[in-house]
């Protein structure tokens, strides 16, 4: 077949051991999380549109299930990956723009040590409601770690996180932040865990903040330059994913789900009170109720199908994620963990104590503008033949969806434009 496809990266995937063949990247594992890094390091994000599925048919027969298992771990992939780069087409100029956006409003990097104590992660999901009293019960005693969707019902029930994770670029996901300073304050400060192309008030420049950086080139060239301490976490399209990824870094103890539900409550999508059933609440009227519009979306966002990708996702990450991780308030992915968690919080008594695992890092400009520096790095290594073609293959997807490839010049037009409106916001 490379003979007479000569262009074409063959991979290939084996359930028993078979040795390699010339010039054929290959894989002798059935291991969900090995086949998914392995994808992940050999199938560019950018080349869906152009993966073929080819079977060895009598595989079936001999290995069955086996066979069947390493199929759907190569398709949910594919999906998976094809859902990201759907994304990334839409609003890559975007996130580009808040990456240097939030740059110039970065004052401090927050560094960490890992702790011991367990995680609490909330999402947005029906099933937190369910949660609320217990998370609650455990906030003295617990790390929270709040997606930016949950914080209204977090704060309406007097509970407030330790971080907020926030890796949306689309301008809607700011609505989700205002609850931090808007209404009722607590008085503990949260700090902030963002992936930089996130979409972010100006008001969290107050905030400490824990960088994630996505494992791209063009992101660690950046930070590398600007001395900006990160985190790795791979983009996995869901800020839940992000979440988890996050809570098994900062701590070793158990980590307990909630309102990550991947599914609705009959019309309900999310938790109550949520922030945009406002934006519903301001256009009902008796021909287009509010519960009628609830329904919609609903209807709408069942039939967009990500919603399904990723809780695929989550269920065959359950054999991979080490055997901490449970959930609060009911889930048909996870194991209920109400009781193993009480049981802690009856052992344990003493509050925690995190002053020791995080340490606010000042940031030194050595110019008038991180911004600025930032760009001059990336257009540096487009020169340097070890980074030039990596880096033009992000930049081009991020910047220029619709092309195979952009030219140097245009990748430099590009990045200075927006080094140039990030300038005239932040004097203007």
């Amino acid at each position: 077949m490379q003979e007479r496809f000569k262009k074409a990266e063959i991979i290939a995937l084996h359930i028993g051991d078979f040795p390699a063949h010339h010039g054929t990247v290959s894989i002798n594992s059935g291991k969900p999380d090995d086949i998914q890094k392995f994808l992940e390091t050999h199938i560019p994000e950018t080349n869906t549109d152009r993966i073929r599925i080819i079977e060895w048919r009598p595989s079936l027969n001999y290995y069955r299930e086996s066979y069947a298992k390493l199929l759907s771990q190569v398709v949910q992939y594919i999906k998976r990956t094809d859902a990201v780069e759907r994304t990334t087409a839409a609003f890559g100029k975007r996130w580009v723009r808040n990456f240097f956006k939030n740059i110039e409003n970065i004052k401090d990097c927050l560094l960490y040590k890992e702790t011991s104590v367990p995680v609490i992660i909330t999402g947005s999901g029906p099933s937190l409601e369910k949660a609320l009293p217990v998370i609650k019960n455990a906030q003295n005693r617990c790390l929270i770690i709040a997606a930016s969707s949950s914080l209204t019902a977090l704060y309406h029930n007097s509970i407030c996180p330790d971080f907020i994770i926030a890796t949306d670029g689309g301008s809607w996901a700011l609505r989700h932040l205002y609850s931090r300073f808007r209404g009722k304050t607590l008085n503990e400060t949260p700090s902030l865990a963002l992936n930089l192309c996130a979409a972010l008030p100006s008001q969290c420049a107050s905030l400490r903040k824990l960088i994630i950086n996505d494992g791209s080139l063009w992101q660690s060239i950046v930070l590398h330059k600007l001395a900006l301490a990160s985190v790795i976490i791979p983009q996995r399209g869901t800020v839940t994913a992000s979440a988890v990824d996050l809570a098994l870094i900062l701590s070793g103890g158990n980590i307990y789900l909630a309102g990550m539900d991947f599914s609705f409550a009959d019309i309900m999508t999310h938790v109550k009170p949520y922030n945009f059933d406002s934006l519903f609440w301001e256009q009902a009227n008796r021909f287009t109720p509010f519960y009628s519009e609830i329904f919609s979306r609903s209807f709408l966002m069942s039939q967009g199908g990500s919603m399904d990708i990723y809780a695929s996702w989550f269920k065959n990450q359950l054999d991979v994620w080490e055997k901490r991780i449970f959930y609060l308030g009911g889930s048909k992915l996870f194991n209920n963990g109400e009781t193993l968690l009480e049981s802690y919080l009856k052992s344990r008594g003493e509050s925690k104590n995190l002053k020791n695992n995080f340490k606010t890092a000042g940031i030194k400009k050595t110019s008038s503008s991180l911004c600025e520096d930032g760009i001059q790095s990336l257009l540096c290594a487009l020169k340097e033949p070890q980074y030039a073609d990596k880096l033009k293959e992000e930049l081009t997807a991020l910047l220029f969806p619709r092309e195979k490839t952009a030219s140097e010049q245009d990748i430099k037009s590009a990045l200075n434009e927006i080094a140039h409106n990030t300038r005239k916001a932040s004097y203007g």
